[in-house]
């Protein structure tokens, strides 16, 4: 074995320039060509080594990495081809074929699996029709989206067209309402000065209608209030509220509100406590819940109103046994404008102002109601620190000992309601000089001793605060009186800077007359 391998490698072999003669011609063209192919190839797994170097996410990175290797050794066997010209090392020659053959075997056989694949390699005709499928297939999306958004548009203008229904709807749902109320009012009203007029010598008569007529003017005042509450447009004046009293005192108007078909309870704790709100719309609150519950019952039954304790809260129930709500409507029962009743029966306001006036005290409204089994209605309010102590009797007003004529100025636009307040401050025997507009008021407050100027707030041309702006300029210390029904109260404070009163139209004579007392000390 060893002297098969001495002999293998003696080289003692003629060289291969011997078997070309050694003509030059024959030996130096194998010589350049087996330089240039040794050169070619040895670059090549240079060229491939770096591509992988700076590539590591190729796919087949190990298989070039074995293709150098392959082509390096073809390069080898080159060069020895050269030096075996002159030299017969013919064995080192067959060393380095049958590395380049061990090379070649393994990068054959991984090489032919990796065709499929390599021929899934899109080449850029293929990557180019790619692009354009996708162009087109983009180019339909943005037409479905096209198409898309017109249908968006088209369906929010119907449902902005269908939320504009239900808005007139509603609209038109407080308008029968109101308008069935006013109507009720205004006929209460009208008929009663009507029979004055009729009979002015009969004073006994002529009395009675005339409170008839103020009780209207009245309710007209609370139906307006609860508009403007429902609005949030009338501030409500919160004040300590002892509710025992509060609803003790309505037992009367509850009864008389829900009619002899019906009986009424009303069972108040005695330590119900206080809470902080208005008790004019509180009561007014009371009384709708009350009203609501009779018309749930036609055919009569039970109306209870209960005030109780609950912790630091007061709870005030009003529990009827009427026909009760299904789930729907009374998940629908504080909407605005939302009535099961028959048109021009109710305006839908009832309840959310209920709402309101809760939320407005701090508390909240909450509504349990069973089909055919009743509803009950709960304002559950937080307790006021500061209790009302027991009521005292009334005193004399000391205003009253101290009134004394003043020097009026009036400024209202309309000439029925001026000629009224004028009469209303003549009958308390104030000297009232009347203005039907802003420039009119000035002129008159230059010419004469004014020492109170009541004026109204919407007017046309000058508004009141423009007016009582100039005539602050003109009489820094004049005293001013507000006499307005414009809904917006923020708008008024804004405008007075508290530095006038406000009083809200409607008014009575007995109120006006104290706030002009009170005002001139």
């Amino acid at each position: 074995m060893l002297e098969a391998a001495v002999t293998f490698f003696s080289g003692q072999f003629q060289p291969h320039g011997y078997c070309l003669l050694w003509q030059p011609g024959l030996i130096w063209t194998h010589v350049v060509s087996d330089a240039l192919i040794a050169i070619a190839y040895f670059s090549i797994p240079i060229v491939l080594v770096s591509f992988v170097r700076r590539r590591p996410d190729i796919e087949f990175g190990k298989m070039f990495w074995l293709f150098a290797l392959f082509i390096l050794s073809c390069g080898l066997t080159h060069v020895l081809a050269i030096w075996n010209l002159w030299h017969g090392d013919y064995a080192l020659e067959a060393v380095v074929k049958a590395l380049t053959a061990a090379a070649s075997i393994p990068t054959a056989i991984l090489l032919w699996p990796l065709l499929p694949r390599m021929l899934a390699i899109p080449s850029p005709s293929m990557l180019q029709r790619k692009n354009d499928e996708l162009a087109a297939a983009l180019a339909e999306r943005d037409d479905v989206l096209g198409q898309l958004r017109a249908e968006v548009i088209q369906r929010e203008r119907a449902e902005a067209a269908l939320v504009q229904a239900n808005k007139m709807e509603a609209v038109g749902q407080l308008t029968g309402g109101i308008a069935h109320d006013f109507n009720n009012l205004l006929q209460a009203i009208s008929g009663n000065i009507e029979l004055i007029g009729m009979m002015p010598d009969k004073p006994d008569k002529v009395a009675r209608w005339a409170a008839n007529a103020a009780q209207a003017t009245e309710r007209g005042t609370k139906l307006t209030g609860q508009l403007l509450t429902f609005s949030r447009q009338q501030r409500l004046e919160a004040r300590p509220v002892n509710v025992a009293r509060l609803v003790g005192g309505m037992e009367g108007l509850l009864r008389n509100s829900v009619g002899p078909t019906v009986s009424l309870k009303v069972e108040v704790a005695d330590d119900v406590g206080t809470v902080r709100a208005d008790p004019t719309q509180l009561e007014l609150a009371i009384l709708n819940c009350a009203i609501n519950g009779r018309d749930a019952m036609p055919m009569g039954g039970t109306v209870i109103v209960r005030a109780e304790p609950e912790g630091d809260q007061v709870a005030i129930r009003i529990i009827d046994q009427g026909v009760g709500m299904t789930p729907e409507v009374a998940e629908r029962a504080l909407e605005p404008f939302f009535t099961t009743k028959g048109p021009g029966s109710g305006t839908g306001l009832g309840l959310s102002m209920a709402y309101g006036v809760a939320r407005a005290a701090g508390g909240h409204l909450t509504i349990d109601s069973k089909v055919g089994e009743g509803t009950v209605v709960t304002f559950v309010l937080p307790r006021a620190e500061d209790d009302l102590g027991p009521p005292e009797q009334a005193a004399a007003d000391p205003r009253q000992e101290n009134a004394r004529s003043a020097e009026i100025l009036l400024v209202d636009d309309d000439p029925a309601v001026r000629a009224a307040v004028a009469d209303m401050l003549r009958s308390r025997g104030h000297r009232v000089t009347e203005a039907g507009d802003g420039p009119q008021a000035l002129l008159q407050l230059e010419r004469s001793a004014v020492e109170l100027l009541l004026l109204d707030f919407a007017m046309p041309g000058m508004n009141g605060a423009e007016v009582a702006a100039r005539a602050r300029e003109l009489r820094p210390d004049l005293r001013m009186l507000f006499l307005s029904g414009f809904s917006d109260s923020a708008a008024i404070d804004r405008a007075v800077d508290g530095k006038a009163r406000v009083l809200r139209k409607p008014i009575t004579a007995s109120d006006l007359a104290d706030a002009i007392d009170e005002m001139m000390g």
